[in-house]
């Protein structure tokens, strides 16, 4: 398995934990593989690794869409008792694309 931290010079080691290194080792692996990261020097990494990615929101945004569930608001709800950050101007415009 390549290490991500050591095949590019432009990341360090202190900047990605080691849940986000591994799951971009494995993206690395394997083909078309679409990571899910919400840090956002973990998504940068990601870029410069030309890496498909998507974060909780866009996954949850994906499911609407496809019909596998019929509201984002009860989730967005439960996100919000978490540690998880969101903008409200983010939250805004999540709701918007979902189009509640």
């Amino acid at each position: 398995m390549e290490d991500p931290q050591t095949s590019s010079p432009k990341i360090s080691q202190s900047l990605l934990d080691p849940g986000e290194i591994s799951a971009i080792a494995l993206a690395l692996e394997k083909k078309n593989a679409l990571l899910i990261l919400d840090d956002d020097k973990a998504r940068k990494y990601a870029k410069q690794l030309t890496l498909k990615y998507t974060g909780t929101l866009g996954l949850i945004l994906e499911a609407k869409r496809k019909g596998k569930i019929n509201s984002v608001i009860p989730i967005l709800e439960a996100i919000r008792k978490t540690n998880f950050r969101i903008s409200p101007k983010m939250e805004a415009r999540f709701l918007y694309l979902a189009g509640e």
